[in-house]
């Protein structure tokens, strides 16, 4: 009896250290975690998200749009937010991020109407939309700059400029606009 105690404590104790690891890298060994915190899985969720967000806007304004500096700029969406989501990809193989952030029924709602309108309307609004959604990602990109995780430090870093790019085409676009 006292054998088979210890052979089952014996056989315990490496599950408990695996179990019990507080290192989040070699515990996503064994469990497959992500290696990025909160912070981290916050900015790829709301950067993956918000990626697929503008390409489907811009698909729809590439359509709708009769005005080429927006057809242009959709254009560009569609290029630059392809690219950088396939960068994003990579960096979520990675840190070991499994999931798939597609458009949020909120902003599915926002093109659904955006796909309703045309004309000058249209073009105001897809491009309204533009600057707030740039606005937004510029913040989010600013922030993850200092994420703890240096591959997400480095993503954002890289792709900043681009953002803040997209950000003014966007507002010089609608200021013409008006």
């Amino acid at each position: 009896m006292k054998t088979k105690s210890k052979l089952l404590i014996a056989a315990l104790i490496p599950l408990l250290y695996l179990t019990s690891c507080d290192d989040p890298k070699t515990a996503a060994k064994y469990n497959e975690e992500t290696t990025v915190d909160a912070m981290g899985l916050h900015f790829i969720s709301n950067a993956a998200e918000g990626g697929q967000t503008e390409i489907a806007a811009a698909k729809v304004a590439a359509q709708v749009s009769k005005n080429p500096k927006v057809v242009d700029f959709a254009n560009m969406m569609i290029t630059d937010h392809t690219a950088a989501g396939e960068k994003l990809h990579k960096l979520m193989d990675v840190e070991l991020v499994k999931d798939s952030f597609p458009v949020s029924d909120e902003h599915q709602e926002l093109i659904d109407s955006l796909a309703k309108l045309s004309g000058d309307t249209f073009d105001k609004a897809y491009m309204q939309f533009m600057v707030d959604s740039h606005q937004e990602a510029v913040d989010l990109f600013d922030e993850a700059k200092e994420n703890r995780a240096t591959h997400v430090q480095t993503f954002a870093k890289e792709t900043l400029p681009t953002v803040e790019h997209h950000l003014e085409d966007a507002k010089n676009i609608l200021a013409s606009l008006k």
